[in-house]
């Protein structure tokens, strides 16, 4: 079975009351429990992490006990090298999500440094998008292998 691990960035823990204008009103809590449901249902074991600490979502990739991440950086998205990094270091695939299309937000969220290493993509579809990053693993099993050599590509040492 493939293991997924959803891996949530700072601030995400305020889903639900942080400007739902954007970031829609379902809670993080809600968003995993569906999730797992709709991991099972898929064939999918998944597990769910958040922190508002960088060093804890770079250790806990480290632990290399999936197969896949769904990974929503928050903020670190734009900032993070060493997210990057760890991101590689795993040789493990993962999609990147976002809530909102940071693309059509402020300048500064243009600067993304993990789209080119993700295997897909997924903004601006709300909390739907977890549940199509899901999708998207489960249709793409022989992705990981390819995956892994896309991110040794994109590694910027």
């Amino acid at each position: 079975m493939t293991r997924v691990l959803v891996l949530n960035g700072p601030n995400l823990n305020l889903l639900g009351t942080r400007e739902p204008e954007i970031y829609g009103t379902a809670t993080l809590a809600e968003i995993d429990e569906r999730l797992l449901c709709r991991g099972a249902e898929l064939g999918l074991t998944v597990e769910t992490f958040q922190s508002n600490h960088e060093g804890a979502l770079i250790d806990r990739l480290h632990q290399r006990d999936f197969d896949w991440v769904i990974v929503n950086a928050g903020g670190l998205t734009h900032t993070s090298v060493a997210l990057r990094d760890a991101l590689l270091g795993i040789g493990r695939p993962f999609v990147e999500v976002h809530l909102s299309d940071p693309s059509k937000r402020e300048t500064f969220r243009h600067v993304n440094f993990l789209h080119d290493i993700a295997v897909e993509r997924i903004v601006g579809q709300g909390a739907a998008g977890y549940s199509a990053a899901l999708e998207f693993i489960a249709h793409h099993p022989g992705t990981v292998s390819n995956a892994r050599g896309k991110a040794e590509a994109g590694r910027n040492d």
